[in-house]
């Protein structure tokens, strides 16, 4: 006999501002309980010290939810100069203090060209990447270091938007597994000073921006939960990138059966995945398997009953 899951079947996007001083684990369960929801999971960590977006997706959604993973993002951070700490940032021990010389904002300029466009960038040991099975943080808290091989990532911007004696503001448009705690420490170093990031907030990833967040305590304050669950974005906004074909009843009612259907498919190519829809009803994802044929890829769990 199937275990019955607790709470809620919610279903839908919440665009939380996460808490500067939560883990966005405990963020989650946090939100998890407000909406008593049965199933509930992020699309991209934020270390506790970040505040902004974090996309939490609730039931349904969370079956469409890494398309997001590899979102770009984008960040506001505040680099302090002439400090560095073993983890890139305030919350860290600091190793080492230098001389902040004096920086024009050409200076600044300068430097952040060169990391604008592909880099390469070496995975801090203070992250959730793995080694052997076990998180980096773990193993840098006791003390150890792996070498860790540099990966390649794309800042596609990095904009000066404030600068003091022994800090700047900077806003990063970057892809997916950009750390700014590193980018921050190399252009510490490339500045000759050294840096860490003492404030770090995330304003957008992927379709999603800070127009529209909701902090915990505004959610606490909604008075029930049908108002809770009126702030919630439809499943199908995790997919909008992708084409949308439309299906009539009986071509449905065989894909949510985990049959291909005959489906005119335009201009898609084979193997191109598409969003399905049945009288407006978003049903979950599908492949062009063929000349005006579509095989089920992933649907929801209601369009399979």
């Amino acid at each position: 006999m199937a275990r019955r899951r607790r709470g809620l079947p919610v279903n839908g996007v919440l665009l939380l501002d996460k808490p500067k001083g939560l883990s966005s684990n405990h963020a989650l369960q946090r939100a998890r309980r407000l909406f008593q929801a049965q199933k509930a999971g992020h699309t991209g960590t934020l270390d506790p010290m970040a505040t902004g977006l974090l996309p939490v997706c609730f039931g349904e959604a969370t079956k469409f939810s890494a398309h997001l993973l590899a979102a770009d993002k984008v960040y506001r951070t505040r680099v302090e100069l002439g400090v560095i700490t073993d983890t890139g940032d305030a919350e860290g021990e600091v190793v080492e203090r230098r001389e902040v010389p004096r920086l024009t904002a050409a200076d600044v300029e300068g430097v952040l060209e060169r990391f604008r466009g592909e880099i390469d960038q070496v995975p801090p040991m203070y992250s959730a990447l793995k080694h052997q099975g076990r998180k980096l943080y773990e193993l840098a808290r006791e003390g150890k270091s792996i070498e860790r091989a540099a990966r390649r990532v794309t800042v596609y911007d990095a904009r000066l938007l404030a600068l003091a004696d022994t800090a700047f503001d900077l806003e990063v448009r970057c892809s997916k597994g950009t750390y700014i705690r590193t980018l921050a420490e190399d252009i510490g170093q490339a500045l000759g000073c050294g840096a860490h990031i003492s404030a770090l907030r995330r304003l957008a990833t992927g379709p999603f921006t800070s127009e529209g967040m909701l902090t915990l305590d505004a959610l606490e304050a909604l008075p029930g939960q049908a108002e809770r669950e009126a702030v919630l974005l439809p499943v199908d906004v995790l997919v909008d990138h992708l084409p949308r074909l439309e299906v009539e009843g009986t071509a449905g009612g065989r894909l949510t059966h985990g049959q291909s259907a005959r489906v005119e498919t335009g201009e898609l190519a084979g193997g191109e995945t598409a969003r399905l829809y049945c009288d407006g009803a978003f049903l979950g994802l599908g492949v062009v398997a063929g000349p005006q044929e579509v095989a089920p890829k992933r649907l929801l769990s209601s369009a399979a009953d």
